[in-house]
């Protein structure tokens, strides 16, 4: 039985708030970007970025979490790739009103989550686009996919993303990779370390916890840079070994990294390329 939950132990009072406000700064990021322009993520437009993260008819991510704990996360994740290409394909003629009216409708999802349904279900476990994890982990990490997004929305005029954000992004980083490795069995700790915030997560036996550090700065297995760097390496956007050869990217006892390898071949891993660098 896993005693701690990273974040979402914490609860839905201490988590909302932080989701929230990463939900309104992605929008405003949106809000800001010419969709028919190519992005930072090869092969797609803006458009295309945006349409994957709507609440549509047949893509309704936060009642298919909420479906799946209620009935104990059974099953495997969805093969990611199959339903971006499936619902970009849907609604790949959708005007730019229709795509931000989808987004807001998704964020309207999680707020709707937090006052509606009973908090029996934050903890329990749910099939989601990161494995098998608590389903308040699962929304507490969507903040990283909204960093990475929004990163990904820059060449289409956006403004860059806000340290909120960003800093969202990090902790959802380190929710997600925490509860992964003790669904996966696997001990250890690192820390991501940024002027936009730091958070450092440790996975054992007993479940994982992850900590605000501030501005503090551990020991043990630290990658220290700005977190547009950090997360843009974490999604697979630029070549994490030659950020750290310049310097832009640092690390400290990179090697325990490896203790997650393992993570780095499961298709729903965030920061997969991290972990795929220690490993070299």
């Amino acid at each position: 039985m896993v005693g701690t939950h990273g974040l979402a132990g914490a609860g839905r009072d201490a988590v909302r708030p932080r989701v929230l406000a990463a939900w309104d700064a992605f929008l405003a990021t949106a809000d800001g970007a010419d969709l028919t322009r190519p992005s930072g993520a090869p092969g797609q437009r803006g458009h295309d970025l945006c349409v994957q993260l709507g609440l549509w008819t047949e893509h309704r991510a936060v009642h298919d979490l909420v479906t799946s704990a209620r009935g104990g996360g059974q099953g495997s994740p969805p093969d990611v790739r199959i339903v971006r290409d499936a619902v970009v394909e849907t609604h790949r003629a959708a005007a730019r009103a229709e795509v931000l009216a989808a987004l807001g409708r998704r964020r309207d999802a999680v707020a709707i989550y937090f006052t509606n349904f009973d908090e029996s279900l934050d903890l329990a476990p749910t099939v989601s686009s990161f494995g098998r994890i608590p389903l308040l982990s699962a929304l507490v990490g969507e903040a990283y996919l909204l960093a990475v997004t929004a990163l990904d929305l820059v060449p289409c005029g956006a403004p860059a993303p806000s340290p909120t954000l960003l800093g969202a992004g990090l902790a959802g980083l380190a929710e997600v990779t925490g509860a992964l490795a003790v669904d996966a069995g696997l001990t250890g700790s690192a820390a991501f370390c940024t002027p936009e915030g730091s958070w450092a997560f440790t996975a054992d036996e007993d479940g994982w916890t992850v900590t605000d550090l501030g501005s503090r700065r551990p020991g043990g297995t630290v990658l220290e840079g700005v977190a547009a760097d950090l997360l843009a390496a974490a999604a697979g956007r630029v070549d994490a070994g030659a950020l750290l050869r310049t310097r832009r990217l640092r690390a400290q006892q990179v090697s325990g990294l490896l203790r997650f390898a393992p993570l780095a071949d499961l298709p729903w891993t965030p920061g997969a390329p991290l972990l795929v660098l220690a490993g070299r």
